[in-house]
């Protein structure tokens, strides 16, 4: 394997994603009930477009976050990524949207060039975190925004064993039903499970050189959302 090709691990990623992806949204709403909707918008309701901006939608998957964006400013340009092309092809409505298959560790994009990032549920999906955050800031103008949105590891004690039964049992029942991929649905779960705490991603983050990074918990501290900005 060259640095520039993708790992055995990722190929897995990719392999397993496009087997999902036309019910890849069915699956979000049904798993999420409903809620995946609000937790998008709540994401865009933190960020401030410049005029005619540059949007990257990282990990867009079928195009849900990039309507988002388009919805809320109309005036901006976007490109919408994922390292399953297959993902891209299932969504619908892309109007205006332009699509790239490209891989979160190894983006194809010139340095300082948007102003604002966006990744929702790709963070804890790819094989290093830290080399995404620095492509993620490599490819920020000065200035700019990026927003994570991802699964992450509850606090609560009390809630823990009832989140557990329902990621590691009904899931992958509902995933086996719907898509007739188990497997898929059982990865995911674990992926949550194994994930950062929203306070650590907190760090990677500043790590990498973001600013003011801040995050918010919802859906009983399941999800959330973080926030930084490139000086």
């Amino acid at each position: 394997m060259t640095p520039n090709e993708p790992s055995k691990q990722a190929e897995q990623v990719r392999a397993m994603f496009t087997q999902i992806a036309g019910r890849y949204d069915l699956m979000n709403r049904l798993m999420s009930f409903g809620q995946d909707v609000f937790w998008r918008r709540k994401m865009m309701s933190r960020i401030n477009f410049p005029p005619r901006a540059e949007v990257l939608d990282l990990g867009a998957g079928t195009g849900d976050l990039s309507r988002e964006v388009r919805r809320l400013a109309d005036d901006v340009s976007i490109i919408a990524a994922d390292f399953t092309l297959d993902m891209l092809e299932a969504g619908k409505e892309w109007q205006s949207i332009s699509r790239c298959n490209a891989d979160a560790m190894r983006l194809p994009f010139e340095n300082n060039r948007f102003d604002v990032v966006v990744s929702g549920f790709l963070v804890r999906n790819v094989e290093c975190v830290e080399q995404t955050l620095a492509e993620m800031v490599r490819v920020l103008k000065p200035g700019g925004q990026l927003l994570i949105l991802d699964m992450t590891r509850p606090r609560s004690k009390v809630l823990a064993p009832f989140i557990r039964f329902y990621l590691n049992r009904v899931v992958p029942l509902l995933g086996t039903l719907v898509t007739g991929q188990k497997e898929a649905y059982t990865y995911l779960p674990d992926s949550t499970q194994s994930f950062l705490k929203a306070e650590e991603l907190a760090k990677k983050m500043k790590a990498s050189g973001l600013q003011n990074v801040d995050f918010e918990t919802l859906n009983f501290g399941t999800v959330a959302i973080h926030r930084g900005n490139l000086s």
